[in-house]
């Protein structure tokens, strides 16, 4: 990193508004070739450039000047980040209101049979209790689920992360897919373990409670599910 903009960084984390306005304009065809890659999602340009500013700007006053990394490879996922938080949660990728109340009502009786029995039901038990398929449990939970951490750990220890087995990982999905749209192209069974894995942070013999099968087949299933995301990823 040059020595000009390290010492911009630094007067704009302490307040000076000309440094930021100054690195926003020398890095706006970096915001620009971000916005690009989310451009036909049903939200125009130039809105994308100013949620692109924004995850900027917090990468100018969250980049840590003594850590040595370069500030551009800081602050792609943080560009990128405001972006694909919008199009999830206002923009384009939405969830059915059918699914959403579904989904809450799943996670109500989830909490009164864990409180109740001390337990984790089943998707079965669930699925019993609620008329449902046990297909449309997974679908509901797996939809409504927050994205899936890359490097929150299981409780084993594991992060989906170190699973897909690529340094640099972040920059990997803002170049080619949105984690979430990965997971979507999963099987059904798939998506709900890797849910409970990496967002629920579950060890996979409690997954397999969980699902209702042994604890090999989670194994099975999400080694299974890791290879295709880490295959949807580098296509």
């Amino acid at each position: 990193m040059s020595g000009p903009t390290l010492e911009l960084i630094r007067a704009a984390q302490q307040g000076d508004r000309a440094a930021e306005t100054q690195l926003l304009e020398e890095n706006s065809r970096l915001i620009w070739s971000i916005v690009r890659r989310y451009t036909g999602r049903g939200v125009e340009q130039d809105d994308l450039f100013q949620l692109g500013s924004i995850g900027f700007l917090k990468a100018i006053h969250g980049f840590d000047l003594e850590y040595g990394t370069q500030f551009s490879t800081y602050a792609v996922p943080k560009i990128a980040g405001e972006m694909r938080r919008f199009l999830r949660d206002d923009g384009t990728v939405k969830v059915s209101r059918t699914l959403r109340e579904r989904a809450a009502k799943i996670a109500q009786l989830r909490t009164e049979l864990v409180e109740t029995t001390g337990t984790e039901p089943s998707v079965s038990q669930l699925a019993d209790k609620l008329g449902l398929d046990v297909e449309e449990i997974a679908l509901a939970e797996t939809a409504a689920a927050s994205v899936v951490s890359l490097t929150a750990e299981t409780g084993d220890g594991l992060t989906l992360e170190s699973a897909l087995g690529d340094e640099g990982m972040e920059e990997q999905l803002v170049e080619h897919l949105d984690l979430r749209e990965a997971i979507r192209q999963l099987t059904e069974r798939e998506q709900m373990v890797i849910h409970l894995r990496y967002d629920r942070c579950f060890t996979q013999d409690q997954t397999a409670k969980v699902v209702g099968v042994s604890q090999v087949q989670i194994s099975r299933i999400e080694r299974r599910a890791v290879e295709r995301l880490r295959s949807l990823l580098e296509s």
